[in-house]
């Protein structure tokens, strides 16, 4: 079994649906043949060129490797890429401030420097496959939280509070993403 990724140039940051709309548009397209764009050069994986697009397939045993690198090549070259596996899609901004944030999730993603947009995005994957998220600075603190919002954050020391709902935990996040500690004044932690 194999699964895809798609990169191309965006100006703008994109939604979900914009992602979705353009990598089943490109791929009713034929693929080209020919030079290849320079990215496709230096992505992993089996590479195939559309117009203005580059669709990446791996097996499903290297995926979250080869994804990692896809998601980092991607963003160096200034580029978006879609996920239609997950249904995600990593723009190149807006970021967060903390230079070397990590984002990971419990069904293996794991993500430099996500975009903003990103994280809103995943916090709504939370399940049974997929049992955690969390934003990363290595060394200094981290924020996590896993269904039923548990949120968990860590700074010296592990507290926890629950939340009510997603819009709280997307609330959280971002503020956290963004140096704003607004949240830990909102709830209680234990």
């Amino acid at each position: 079994m194999s699964v895809e990724l798609m990169v191309w140039d965006e100006p703008v940051p994109i939604s979900r649906d914009q992602a979705r709309a353009t990598y089943l548009a490109v791929k009713r397209d034929s693929p080209v043949t020919g030079e290849a764009p320079d990215v496709a050069k230096e992505l992993p994986g089996e590479v195939t060129t559309y117009p203005g697009h580059v669709l990446v397939t791996m097996d499903l045993d290297t995926m979250d490797e080869t994804s990692a690198q896809v998601f980092t090549i991607a963003r160096a070259h200034g580029l978006v890429c879609y996920d239609p596996q997950r249904d995600l899609v990593h723009n190149v901004a807006p970021l967060g401030v903390y230079e070397g944030m990590q984002l990971h999730t419990g069904d293996g993603m794991v993500v430099h420097d996500p975009d903003l947009g990103l994280v809103h995005d995943v916090l709504a994957t939370l399940s049974a496959q997929n049992p955690f998220v969390a934003l990363v600075n290595f060394g200094r603190h981290f924020l996590q939280v896993s269904p039923g919002y548990e949120l968990e954050y860590k700074e010296g020391t592990l507290i926890r509070t629950m939340v009510p709902e997603l819009a709280e935990v997307q609330a959280a996040f971002n503020e956290y993403a963004t140096g704003d500690r607004s949240f830990l004044a909102r709830h209680e932690w234990a």
